[in-house]
């Protein structure tokens, strides 16, 4: 069981779109929407608290997995996120990715936010920093204009050996 008190939040992205809470809270949990926007990636959840999470690679791989710790359609998704799909990432502890929508006059404001129970190094939150802003700038574009963002990703600088580094020396062990 995740003690969601435990986690600190690390990164947060906020935007704003236009467009409907249920428009934007199907592009998160629908795999046909999040195929267009999320680097090919279908989200795969069970649509309720302490249902199973994953995100698939279009072979149906899983890339991450996870567990809902909040459904509360429209507003409020969360979910626990370990990286699978990645040698050597399923040994970082798992994180939380919560989405919030919220009404802003006649468009949405949508907020993610990233928590660790751990301290991060920067040079892996970059890898979501950089991440989120393309992967939901991306999603905005889709819902106002039809049309996904193309846009080349790739890990920040040290970001790898960041995480191999992490992954060797285990600080989040002498954290407990």
């Amino acid at each position: 069981m995740t003690d969601a008190a435990s986690f600190v939040p690390k990164t947060v992205y906020v935007t704003y779109i236009a467009a409907a809470p249920e428009q934007i809270w199907q592009a998160l949990t629908d795999p046909a929407f999040t195929r267009h926007y999320f680097s090919g990636f279908a989200v795969d959840v069970e649509p309720r608290a302490d249902g199973h999470f994953g995100l698939l690679y279009p072979d149906g791989r899983v890339h991450i997995a996870g567990r809902v710790l909040e459904w509360s359609p429209p507003r409020r998704f969360s979910c626990t996120w370990v990286v699978e799909g990645m040698q050597g990432f399923d040994e970082l502890p798992e994180c939380i990715v919560t989405y919030e929508i919220e009404q802003a006059g006649g468009s949405c404001k949508l907020t993610m936010t990233e928590s660790h129970s751990w301290d991060v190094p920067e040079a892996i939150l970059a890898g979501g920093r950089a991440g989120w802003p393309a992967i939901l700038s991306s999603l905005k574009s889709l819902l106002e204009t039809g049309n996904a963002l193309a846009i080349a990703m790739a890990p920040p600088p040290d970001f790898i050996e960041a995480v191999a580094r992490a992954v060797a020396e285990k600080p989040w062990l002498r954290s407990r």
